[in-house]
């Protein structure tokens, strides 16, 4: 079988750690090019991995069976669908897009076009947690659920190892919003319905309701206290309650192992195998999940905000 020629397109802290190695170093990969939005960056990127950087973007398209994606979420989706025009299969991160309207645009592109599509969820896609994950899967039926995300992700001065625009202004709700909701639908099935409340800073707490009938929480902020920090995942039913050992330790999400998994499950699609799990259309769901949560939140924090008292008579 030829290799898949996967272009990526992105050159922050994922690429360089994570996608460029990766896909340079995989069996049944080739990384065909680079194109960001610093030419600079892209040229000593590819010059690292001995591949071409792209000035031109649909240069790179045209060179390459499939295009990775390390780009805001905003920034993906309109490039993304150009890509699905030009026949490219795409692994895409999470979350798709911010808006529903550009994340269905981008599923609708991505059928129209016949190609394969996959989400890089790392969660489902590092090999300890998605084995762990099926294994409850198959367990169930399950009462309750909760993940959570106390993320300590910027510091007081407002920036982060993994910082950008995007995150400041979305927060936790969009940013580890789709960690949970991809481990928590793994298990207990597609959200039928979600209810948002607002917390401190950018935290936000929700109540998941799921097609099989049971429900979930989730609590997300990447504004903790550092003492505060932590992640929780628990599954509750007939059987006890299901807490991945170790959970929270390094291996669980690794992003390189989870990565390379991602990759193979696109190169699957691609040669004409079933479709992952987590391909565009539960990229769309996903979204619009978060922008409903996302409303609400808003909605409560308006209405919710303390009275300002009247202004004071001269």
């Amino acid at each position: 079988m030829e290799r898949l020629r996967v272009g990526l397109i992105g050159t922050g802290p994922w690429a360089t750690q994570t996608h460029a190695p990766v896909l340079a170093g995989h069996p049944d990969a080739t990384l065909s090019g680079i194109w960001g939005r610093r030419p600079k960056a892209a040229a000593e990127l590819a010059s690292a991995h001995a591949t071409t950087a792209y000035e031109d973007v649909d240069e790179l398209f045209a060179a390459s069976d499939a295009v990775a994606f390390a780009v805001p979420p905003d920034v993906q989706a309109p490039l993304a669908e150009r890509a699905a025009a030009a026949g490219c299969h795409l692994l895409l991160d999470k979350p798709v897009a911010t808006s529903p309207a550009a994340a269905r645009s981008l599923a609708d592109a991505v059928e129209r076009a016949g190609v394969a599509s996959v989400v890089f969820f790392t969660l489902r896609f590092a090999p300890p947690m998605a084995q762990w994950l099926a294994r409850r899967a198959d367990e169930g039926p399950w009462f309750t659920a909760r993940a959570d995300w106390y993320s300590s992700f910027f510091a007081a001065d407002g920036t982060g190892d993994f910082d950008s625009p995007w995150r400041a202004t979305k927060g936790g709700l969009w940013d580890v919003g789709p960690h949970a909701l991809a481990v928590l639908t793994a298990v207990l099935g597609e959200v039928t319905s979600v209810t948002a409340a607002p917390g401190p800073e950018d935290t936000v707490h929700l109540i998941l309701r799921h097609a099989g009938g049971a429900s979930s929480t989730a609590t997300l902020t990447l504004r903790a206290p550092r003492a505060a920090e932590g992640l929780a995942l628990e599954f509750r039913g007939e059987h006890g309650t299901a807490v991945p050992p170790g959970w929270g330790e390094s291996g669980w999400g690794d992003s390189t192992d989870a990565f390379r998994s991602a990759v193979d499950a696109l190169v699957c699609a691609a040669g004409g195998g079933e479709r992952h799990a987590c391909d565009v259309r539960f990229g769309l769901r996903v979204t619009e999940i978060l922008a409903d949560a996302e409303r609400q939140a808003d909605a409560r924090r308006e209405t919710e905000l303390p009275a300002q008292p009247p202004p004071q008579a001269s």
